[in-house]
């Protein structure tokens, strides 16, 4: 009924006072004497601090507690530790069944529910989402099989604090994070994959960033760099932007306040794609092109530059020539400016034309974790953050307990 494998059940009594169930148990024989990190059997140490309990799933409306002994095992690996208990992690106040109920309903209900359910802390929950990814990423290898990855980084609080994460395009999970976002926080990723597997990464998808094309570059020799096609047109929108303040502000500065007020009401006429425009943003935009010529020629080499994108292969590149020489002809000082910056990524944007591969799925996944950050508000620190993260988008999260285990996607693709 408990659900406790590798122990023996002694008795189990009703703690009138504390209004709770208590299933005195040990370890059983093969069990006992065994490190509590390596698991291996050592000489023991002591009694340690004598019994102690762990919080076990409810029974109906009663709280279940397990109360062992709480011997010390002398390890050569890590020192004096308490010894193993098989109903429970290393250093753990909860049975693994409750562990794995927490980080179950964690990525699937509001923290709400969770804390009224199981009667617990919301930074108990982050302890124990940390404990249980932590472990679930020790035994599996999550790197196996990486070729094509996705790097990105999302702001996870205020002060400019950034988390960096990887995806795999394959796969499509997340496969690692980590606080911080410059070539040493990337590194890090790198040293965990391994020069052999570094080696083996086939392509890597970004945005424009030096630190991360850089620590690439001198990490994956083997790897083809491909430019977001979303951060690229965003580059053409915020040039065509400044043309737009550019004209609105010669306006203003004139007095010309009715033209100016139309061109601040014509933003999103000039940025949303042509085939999305409402018929009141269409007339502005007949208005800007009689009226405004350079500003309706920089809609024009935005549109133009969307397009361009998206047309894949060769036929693609010999257009971005075309582009990049209407754009340093403009006479449009951004998209004159905006030529030269697409110039020097121009190896990156070649290679995303060639093998039409995105960062959206990246992109998608720091949306995701968007709403894990809120989720995780209260949490004591990133490791919890993290933890549920991998839990939720990278395949950790566990199975109910007494449930039948389902399958991975690694393992219904080798079935």
């Amino acid at each position: 009924m408990l659900g406790v494998e590798s122990a023996v059940l002694e008795r189990v009594e009703f703690d009138e006072d504390e209004q709770i169930l208590v299933a005195r148990v040990r370890p059983g024989r093969r069990a006992r004497g065994r490190c509590g990190q390596c698991l291996r059997r050592r000489r023991g140490y002591d009694q340690g601090d004598g019994r102690r309990r762990w919080r076990h799933l409810d029974a109906g409306l009663l709280q279940v507690w397990l109360e062992a002994d709480a011997p010390r095992v002398s390890c050569p690996q890590h020192g004096v530790v308490v010894a193993h208990v098989p109903w429970a992690r290393h250093d753990a106040g909860h049975t693994r069944a409750f562990d794995d109920t927490v980080a179950w309903l964690a990525t699937a209900a509001a923290k709400s529910t969770v804390c009224e359910l199981l009667r617990i802390a919301w930074r108990t929950v982050g302890s124990i989402i940390t404990r249980v990814a932590g472990e679930a990423m020790t035994k599996r290898d999550r790197f196996a099989g990486l070729s094509r990855i996705g790097i990105d980084e999302i702001s996870f609080k205020r002060g400019h604090r950034y988390l960096t994460v990887v995806v795999d395009h394959d796969t499509r999970r997340l496969v690692w994070a980590a606080p911080g976002r410059d070539k040493a926080t990337l590194s890090r990723f790198f040293d965990a994959l391994g020069e052999e597997r570094c080696a083996q990464i086939t392509h890597v998808t970004a945005d424009a960033a030096d630190w991360i094309a850089a620590v690439v570059a001198a990490r994956c020799p083997n790897a083809v760099q491909c430019a977001d096609p979303f951060h690229l047109v965003q580059w053409a929108t915020e040039a065509l932007d400044e043309v737009r303040r550019q004209v609105w502000n010669d306006a203003r500065r004139a007095g010309d306040k009715s033209t100016a007020k139309k061109l601040k009401g014509a933003r999103y006429a000039l940025w949303k794609n042509e085939v999305d425009l409402t018929e009141t943003q269409q007339l502005k935009l007949a208005w800007i092109a009689a009226a405004h010529k350079p500003l309706h020629r920089a809609w024009e080499l935005k549109e133009a530059f969307r397009k361009v994108i998206q047309i894949k292969g060769a036929h693609g590149s010999h257009l971005l020539d075309d582009w990049l020489g209407w754009a340093s002809r403009s006479r449009l000082t951004p998209f004159v400016e905006l030529a030269r910056k697409i110039r020097k990524h121009r190896s990156a944007i070649e290679n995303m034309l060639e093998h039409d591969l995105s960062n959206a799925l990246t992109e998608s996944t720091n949306t995701k974790l968007r709403l894990l950050m809120r989720v995780a508000f209260g949490f004591r620190d990133t490791d919890a953050l993290i933890g549920l993260a991998m839990l939720s988008l990278g395949g950790y999260r566990p199975d109910l307990p007494g449930r039948t285990p389902r399958k991975t996607a690694g393992q219904t693709a080798a079935a």
